[in-house]
């Protein structure tokens, strides 16, 4: 039995990242409780053709989760075929049922079609999780939609938003991936059982004179599993089902990606708007006691990049498999779909934790209004300047080279004198009274229908999240 502890490599995916459900879809326990399943249901087909005895069949099944991988493992090591050695293990333990397990099958016909549910159920728990993480998203943005904040492009303060609408971004983005998710779940196909190019020849020829054909084999084994069939396939399913998968998850992988450098933009004391939930035992940094570094956010956006680089090696497999089969996909879906998802586990999980327990910081969000906010503003004054009569190309100048008077103020660390300037330019003041010169300066209320819009985008969430 082979024994694994921290002495030895251990991928961090089996303790660090990650939870438990994840890891055991992708478990090897797990993985043979399947490829037994599907041995069983092969094995109820054949007793339906008179191929199988109903007491070979009742010993499969009460051993069907008698799972052995001491001694698999062992048989292993001397035959060097890890399907062989599974079978070898369960007809030992199946005395009579033995010599029938497998029957007119190919590996590939047991795998591939253990890996389409496999993936199934892991899809399933990826949906579940960035359902959950929409209902974080609806509740941050019911809760700050009128929240208004300098909002930034070309990461430069620009005009004002709502810290609302800018979390619908991202949940509006959320809601298609999990459209996609759910559509690549239900389109998940097995190869089903067509031997070893895929011409179903062997079953053909075991079927002989049963009165089943060996698509109708097919149908009654792929019914039991509840798992559709490719019709066409070679002695794999596809590979381009592997490629919309990890499509699907990069495209969510990406969603979150630019919310979490977007947070962790946000969490820099110069802007410091928001923050992560941070532990109140909680070490920011080694060196540095003050530290508050946004571990989570990053984390996240460093798992995000593993998962979108998984997609080159999957491009390969679909692109490259030569004629009806070759192995060179073999060892890296071993390792490449089961870290995908369990990557995926891990940032969602951790994405949750921090939408969650965000801290929004006010006082931070009126500084940067305070300095920046009236810039934006100036822009309603000039819309306004121009319904009065004025000239808009003047009107334009004037405004400009006050604000650059003003910029280099801020930039200084000195206050924000913009207003003060706009009220007192004789111009100005030609048409428009200081008083109403003030409002359209105060930048907390020009954010537009951004408000409206985050409710809107709630509404559509809820309305996917119902279905």
């Amino acid at each position: 039995m082979q024994s694994f502890s921290h002495d030895t490599y251990l991928s961090p995916f089996s303790w660090r990242y990650a939870g438990e459900q994840m890891r055991t879809i992708f478990s090897e326990e797990h993985k043979r409780k399947l490829l037994r399943r599907i041995w069983v249901a092969l094995a109820k087909a054949q007793a339906e053709a008179g191929l199988v005895s109903q007491q070979q069949l009742d010993e499969l099944i009460a051993n069907q989760d008698n799972i052995d991988i001491e001694r698999a493992t062992a048989i292993e090591a001397e035959i060097r075929h890890d399907l062989m050695a599974e079978i070898k293990t369960y007809a030992e333990q199946c005395p009579n049922a033995g010599a029938i397990i497998h029957l007119g099958a190919t590996s590939m016909d047991i795998l591939d079609n253990m890996d389409a549910l496999r993936l199934r159920e892991a899809l399933g728990l990826v949906i579940i999780q960035t359902k959950t993480l929409l209902e974080t998203f609806i509740n941050k943005m019911e809760a700050y939609a009128d929240q208004p904040c300098m909002a930034f492009t070309h990461i430069q303060p620009a005009e004002p938003t709502t810290v609302g609408y800018r979390l619908a971004q991202t949940a509006q983005d959320l809601g298609e991936d999990l459209e996609d998710l759910i559509r690549i779940q239900a389109s998940i196909r097995g190869k089903g059982m067509k031997g070893a190019v895929g011409t179903s020849a062997s079953y053909t020829e075991l079927l002989k004179g049963t009165g089943i054909t060996a698509s109708q084999l097919e149908a009654m084994v792929m019914q039991d599993l509840g798992l559709n069939a490719y019709t066409a396939a070679t002695q794999v399913y596809t590979r381009k089902q592997d490629l919309r998968i990890g499509q699907a998850l990069s495209s969510l992988c990406a969603t979150l990606y630019k919310f979490f450098i977007d947070f962790r933009l946000l969490q820099s004391p110069p802007i410091g708007e928001w923050s992560e939930p941070f532990g109140s035992k909680q070490v920011g940094s080694s060196a540095m006691p003050f530290k508050r570094n946004p571990i989570n956010s990053e984390k996240i956006d460093s798992l995000c990049r593993f998962v979108e680089a998984q997609q080159g090696v999957l491009w390969q497999n679909a692109a490259s498999t030569l004629l009806e089969r070759t192995l060179d996909d073999s060892a890296n879906r071993r390792l490449v779909l089961p870290e995908l998802f369990l990557s995926v586990d891990e940032i969602l999980s951790t994405a949750v934790k921090v939408v969650q327990g965000m801290q929004v910081h006010i006082a931070g969000i009126e500084r940067n209004l305070a300095s920046y906010g009236i810039f934006a503003a100036s822009e309603r004054l000039l819309m306004e300047l121009g319904k009065r009569g004025a000239n808009r190309q003047e009107m334009h100048e004037l405004i400009r080279e006050h604000s650059l008077k003003a910029w280099a103020e801020v930039q200084a660390g000195k206050p924000n004198t913009l207003k003060q300037m706009l009220c007192e330019d004789k111009t100005v003041r030609s048409f428009l009274q200081k008083e109403a010169i003030e409002v359209l300066l105060d930048a907390k209320d020009y954010t537009g229908d951004s408000a409206e819009r985050t409710r809107k985008v709630i509404e559509e969430i809820r309305e996917a999240l119902s279905r």
